[in-house]
């Protein structure tokens, strides 16, 4: 069965649509599998227990056990260079690529720590791995804007099911504000997703208050040519008449 991964940067709406998909109720659902492998220790899936990224990037290829899997990662280097050595990986797996206005990231990341640790991953390594699935040579990488997310939850989603190959199930656009024990370890990062219950812009743009903050900026400028390439490849979401 296929294996549907979503990459994004840090802070852009990656936690809701993971949300979303473990509301389907038909996907085994990972959150941040390679990078806990990484930085946490053994996983466990289906009461098999794994130790390292390539011998989870292994099963998710070869022995899956004819189950959809679902895995949402964030980009950062020990995880891009564990994925970009496994080109069976690459070319075999349905890979999203989520992304977000980099200001956007930026002030979101910057309200919650104040530093730019994701300065050198973020959107350049995103655009790095996008590139790499793309030259795998196997299934075209799908980009989603986070705008058309939370602007037309409904059409967006079909549009991503459609091309990846999974139904759409309209219920698992809504679910029930909560933390989840699969973002324990870092709940404070996933306070916004835990108390929504549905794909929803912020009521103003620069909520926190952010936006010329020279942090923020630099890390917009530096960004925004990797944004806007990857938005040339967006997903072209149908809009209702």
């Amino acid at each position: 069965m296929p294996v549907h991964v979503l990459w994004s940067a840090p802070r852009s709406r990656s936690t809701a649509f993971f949300r979303s998909m473990v509301e389907r109720g038909d996907l085994v659902a990972l959150h941040e599998p390679l990078e806990g492998l990484h930085f946490i220790g053994p996983l466990e899936v289906d009461g098999r227990t794994f130790v390292s990224p390539p011998e989870l990037l292994t099963w998710l290829v070869d022995d899956t056990g004819g189950r959809r899997v679902f895995l949402k990662e964030t980009v950062n280097p020990l995880v891009q260079a564990a994925v970009v050595g496994d080109r069976r990986f690459l070319a075999e797996a349905r890979h999203g690529f989520l992304i977000r206005r980099p200001e956007e990231i930026a002030a979101s990341w910057f309200a919650l720590e104040h530093d730019m640790r994701i300065f050198d991953t973020g959107l350049r390594l995103l655009h790095e791995l996008f590139i790499a699935v793309r030259d795998a040579g196997g299934h075209p990488p799908v980009v989603i804007d986070s705008e058309d997310l939370v602007t037309d939850p409904a059409a967006t989603m079909a549009a991503y099911c459609a091309v990846v190959g999974l139904p759409f199930i309209a219920h698992a656009l809504h679910w029930q504000p909560g933390q989840r024990s699969e973002w324990a370890r870092s709940s404070r990062w996933h306070e916004d997703a835990a108390a929504s219950s549905g794909f929803e812009a912020p009521a103003r743009p620069d909520r926190h208050g952010l936006a010329a903050h020279p942090e923020v900026a630099s890390f917009t400028e530096h960004h925004a040519p990797f944004y806007d390439e990857l938005r040339r490849h967006r997903l072209a979401v149908p809009r209702a008449t």
